[in-house]
């Protein structure tokens, strides 16, 4: 697989990220379809084992929300800011404090959006507090995963090369 193909499956897997974020869009299902191309592209057991491990944590992922009460966020007061501060903090997270640090990363971004919206510690605590329970934990678990197969992916090609 030449590197243009690549950096495409990479700007795919990128989309596939912010998608999580947006309502509506079909995040984890990119994330998943870009995995699933590069293993057509670059059929080694490396790639078709990164496919099956994908699939495995997406799976997890799903079952994992649907045990999570549905998502309310329009009405617990979450913002499209709120939303990207908190998917930036993920991100950032998750390379700062390798994969476990998405979680912290996530929470703090939103806790900052908050702050900087709201201007008080107590005010920007309590809705972050009140996002997370309407389905700012949902959004956290797809994000996550998606966080993982997308580092599993970069690890692959890395390692892979």
């Amino acid at each position: 697989m030449g590197a243009w193909e690549l950096l495409l499956v990479g700007v795919v897997l990128l989309l596939g990220l912010s998608g999580v974020l947006v309502p509506g869009a079909p995040g984890s299902w990119l994330v998943w379809a870009a995995v699933l191309w590069w293993a057509f592209e670059d059929p080694r057991a490396l790639s078709w084992g990164v496919l099956v491990g994908a699939t495995a944590v997406l799976f997890l992922a799903q079952v994992i929300r649907w045990r999570l009460p549905p998502r309310r966020l329009r009405a617990s007061g979450a913002t499209p800011r709120m939303a990207a501060y908190a998917g930036v903090g993920a991100l950032l997270g998750f390379f700062l404090l390798p994969v476990l640090g998405a979680i912290p990363g996530y929470i703090g971004g939103a806790y900052l959006a908050e702050r900087l919206r709201l201007g008080g510690p107590g005010e920007a605590k309590a809705s972050v507090r009140s996002v997370m329970r309407a389905g700012g934990t949902s959004v956290l678990v797809e994000l996550f995963a998606c966080l993982l197969i997308a580092g599993a992916w970069l690890g692959a090609v890395i390692w892979g090369s």
